[in-house]
């Protein structure tokens, strides 16, 4: 590990902060020296969303690798530490409050190094105007010379949801079916033929009288109804993607900036009054 001090300040700043289990907590954000020793000892650590919030760690349990910044404490805990302004200067008894909250022993007044890694950040009051002519937050410290507008933008995703099942089900039904089958059958017929040279012979060889009895067998076709089971058809199931448009209407959020010069005019009043 480094030893922290000022010569690598510079290499801090927008390092990686990692707790004790080795999750990021955030970025660092400055660097705070200790106004009797001139060394680092606490940082601002950049956290929440796109890093808006800071929120101070101490150096005293903090090792550094060379890329990346470990604090001896968990995440939660740098994250909810007390809410300090980040304006350059550490008061005393808001360092005495952090001391507290972490658990450590000691009490001195840090400077902000802030991206420099300058040890001498102390604003007086010729700076401080310098600033105001730039421009200032009235409702806080002082920023830029510029007001930063931000708005809500709608973000729209799509996800996969069911939407119901398809089921096949199959089950039995009789139906009257009627077919039409030609069948045969024999019947007696009567033949009648006359005595000739051809069949004289047949006819006298029997006795002159007698009694006799002939016997034919008759046929006939009877329907047998047989029945099969055999497949016919497969049926199965599928899908296809219908692609349809949904509106979606919600409401976001802007920033309007006004300008408003009713000061100016009350101002430039108030100097002609005093020429009179």
């Amino acid at each position: 590990m480094t030893m922290i001090n000022t010569n690598n300040i510079d290499s801090l700043i927008g390092a990686n902060v990692v707790d004790t289990e080795g999750r990021k907590v955030g970025t660092v954000g400055q660097v705070y020296l200790d106004s009797s020793t001139n060394q680092p000892s606490w940082v601002t650590v950049k956290t929440g969303l796109f890093g808006t919030s800071e929120s101070f760690a101490p150096l005293e349990t903090a090792d550094w690798s060379g890329d990346e910044l470990r604090i001896g404490f968990a995440k939660d805990v740098v994250k909810d530490a007390p809410r300090i302004d980040t304006d350059g200067a550490l008061e005393s008894a808001d360092e005495d409050a952090l001391y507290r909250y972490y658990g450590l022993s000691g009490s001195t007044v840090g400077q902000s190094t802030g991206n420099t890694g300058n040890s001498d950040d102390t604003r007086t009051d010729a700076a401080a105007g310098d600033r105001r002519t730039e421009g200032y937050d009235t409702s806080g410290p002082t920023t830029d010379d510029a007001m930063t507008r931000s708005e809500e933008q709608l973000r729209v995703g799509k996800e996969q949801v069911s939407a119901g099942r398809a089921r096949l089900r199959k089950h039995v039904v009789t139906e009257n079916q009627t077919v039409t089958v030609p069948v045969s059958h024999e019947e007696v017929t009567l033949e009648r033929e006359p005595i000739t040279d051809a069949n004289r012979g047949n006819a006298n060889s029997g006795p002159d009288l007698s009694d006799e009895e002939h016997e034919v067998q008759l046929t006939e076709e009877r329907v047998v109804v047989d029945k099969e089971t055999v497949p016919v058809e497969r049926v199965r199931l599928g899908t296809e993607t219908v692609t349809e448009d949904q509106r979606v209407s919600e409401d976001v959020r802007k920033e309007e900036i006004d300008y408003d010069e009713s000061d100016i005019e009350r101002k430039g009043r108030r100097a002609r009054d005093d020429t009179i």
